[in-house]
């Protein structure tokens, strides 16, 4: 926001500053009264050496306190003795796994004052096994298959490196799980032994993976569900019949079901006492959620103002798992009703047929718009997260940019393609997507002009050593067009600016402006963003953000935005809430601006 006084602008600083600086003060006298609670609460601590890292762990976890050591917070003479005592026996047997199997215990108890001790535990782990001969090896129908050589290939231990007992039960655990994934149901390890000489420090491996044979899908028997076709449920099962038999097939089956949420219970059961042939038999039990939803919402953003939303859903019309839905938005800026009819296609989930037609309104600072339009989309899925789609969209729309007022009626042609890859929708931890368009138009067609647009987008998730995140975003787009912009409609004009493009300025504010110094938006846009995201315990996060971007008609003349600021995260169930305070960067007179985004939905 601009502050009209300059001396208002120095004072709210000053102001902000001092309040950081009281902020920072009470945060550390907090943080000390934290730990001296904790020292008040924890009257004996225990002090390792001698050991590090993941042994060092290991110890530790053994020398976790018995509950009666401690009562109402004081120490207990008798258990603190026998647990003193105990202590060498258990630092000795957590080593073992490290290959320290002649280690030397000593401790020392000390008594600090009252009620306050101090136990030292020094460590003399000495020289440890260490591997003369491994041997990992498969046998039995699958020996030969790649994606367990290769394991085999890069097994964790080999010979004259320490024997790590939990390295090897990883390994074995690995290679078993591997075996059963690619279908071979009967794996298991014909020999598994670790040949220890302790008096000569050494240790032998022989490993092997006797696979028996690889198993297949055979037919799935579905139950439950009477409402919908046969032939619709189908496209939710991940494989097919004579397929290799996978566990992690039969789990994306169930999230398919699950996540196209007309199903509230998914029971997928392999029947392996039925197999035949090496054909395993699926059991499929289905229950069916209601079929027709009515979701209202509310929510803000500094992009549309306070919202509110209804969502009506019915997910089987006419019985054949057809989809039918009404939405109604409302919000400060924009206004929307629009509709969607959904015929599935029948060789996967992502294959549909989507005709849509709505009424659109939006008024913001740089322009005002009302629009009507239908469109029809043929949507291919090509797995894992890929869907392509080829559209024909019929616009009409009057807009007011700059001082422009025109109408604008086209026939829109165009492709899509999306890949979306996240393992957490709700708070991904790694993950990308990104979206690709183009579209197009020409007067011949019946269009007021002719025009052709590719548009890109993206989004990545980099996960980054102590819990840390790296959030990245781009968005970009380019027109060619055969008249002047004035005759382009302002939904199809590039604009930067807002929560989810260049923060620290008003939505769509940035961009080319007109003789009178209006926002008319530009024939290019090029935006991108990185942000740093901390977490603060298991629903809260910190981030520092930058974003620049630009709307342009010429790469000559490109006025870059930029923006920089701190931000809050919380996140719940229905998705994050967002606070941001973003700073202009590189402007006479920089302004700061509060970016808000939340929304709940029933």
């Amino acid at each position: 926001m601009k502050y009209p006084f300059p001396h208002m602008q120095s004072f709210l600083r000053s102001s902000i500053g001092n309040f950081w600086n009281r902020l920072g003060l009470l945060t550390a006298l907090l943080l000390l009264l934290l730990a001296a609670t904790t020292l008040a609460a924890d009257p004996l601590e225990i002090a390792v050496t001698g050991v590090e890292e993941a042994a060092l762990d290991n110890v530790r976890a053994a020398l976790v306190l018995p509950p009666d050591l401690v009562r109402d917070g004081r120490v207990e003479p008798l258990w603190l003795e026998r647990f003193v005592r105990q202590v060498p026996e258990r630092v000795r047997r957590a080593l073992e796994p490290y290959g320290f199997y002649e280690a030397e215990v000593s401790t020392d108890l000390q008594v600090r004052g009252e009620n306050d001790y101090l136990l030292t535990v020094a460590v003399v782990p000495g020289e440890p096994v260490r591997l003369t001969t491994v041997r990992v090896r498969l046998s039995g129908p699958g020996e030969n298959e790649p994606r367990l050589q290769s394991l085999v290939g890069d097994f964790p231990l080999l010979p004259g490196e320490v024997l790590r007992q939990d390295l090897y039960d990883r390994a074995r655990g690995t290679l078993k799980a591997r075996a059963l994934d690619l279908g071979y149901l009967d794996a298991d390890f014909a020999v598994h032994r670790i040949l220890l000489n302790r008096q000569e420090r050494r240790a032998e491996i022989d490993l092997e993976l006797a696979t028996g044979e690889r198993y297949l899908f055979g037919e799935v028997l579905m139950h439950g569900a009477p409402d919908y076709p046969e032939r619709f449920l189908r496209r939710y099962i991940a494989f097919a019949e004579g397929d290799v038999f996978s566990y992690p097939r039969l789990g994306q089956t169930q999230l398919n079901f699950l996540d196209s949420d007309r199903f509230r219970e998914v029971i997928i059961t392999p029947r392996l006492d039925l197999t035949r042939d090496l054909r395993v038999p699926i059991n499929l039990k289905l229950v069916s959620s209601p079929r027709r939803r009515l979701r209202p919402g509310i929510g803000y953003g500094t992009d549309t103002g306070a919202r509110m939303s209804v969502n009506y859903r019915d997910l089987n019309v006419l019985r054949r798992g057809h989809e039918f839905s009404a939405d109604l938005g409302i919000s400060e800026h924009r206004q929307s009703l629009t509709s969607s009819y959904i015929l599935p296609g029948l060789k996967n989930m992502d294959s549909q047929t989507a005709l849509r037609a709505g009424f659109e309104r939006e008024s913001i600072s740089t322009f005002e718009t009302r629009s009507l339009f239908a469109e029809i989309e043929r949507l291919h899925g090509f797995g894992r997260g890929r869907i392509g789609s080829v559209y024909l969209r019929l616009l009409q729309e009057d807009y007011i940019v700059g001082l422009q007022d025109s109408r604008s009626r086209l026939i829109l042609p165009g492709l899509r393609f999306s890949h979306r890859s996240y393992a957490d929708p709700i708070r991904p931890k790694r993950g990308f997507r990104y979206s690709l368009e183009g579209r197009g138009t020409h007067q011949s067609l019946g269009s007021d002009t002719g025009l052709l647009q590719f548009l890109a987008g993206g989004n990545a998730v980099v996960p980054l050593p102590w819990q840390l995140k790296l959030l990245l975003r781009t968005q970009g787009g380019t027109t060619l067009k055969n008249e002047p912009l004035s005759e382009v409609p302002a939904s199809l004009r590039f604009f930067a600016g807002g929560d989810q493009s260049v923060r620290g300025y008003g939505y769509q504010t940035v961009g080319p402006r007109d003789a009178s110094g209006k926002v008319i938006g530009g024939e290019h846009l090029a935006v991108g963003s990185v942000e740093l995201e901390v977490p603060i315990g298991e629903n809260w996060g910190v981030a520092a953000f930058f974003d620049l971007g630009s709307a342009f008609n010429s790469v000559t003349e490109i006025d870059w935005a930029r923006g920089a600021g701190l931000g809050v995260r919380r996140y719940t169930m229905v998705g994050p809430v967002k606070i941001d305070i973003a700073r202009q960067i590189g402007v006479a007179d920089p302004s700061y601006r509060v970016h808000v985004s939340v929304g709940f939905g029933w």
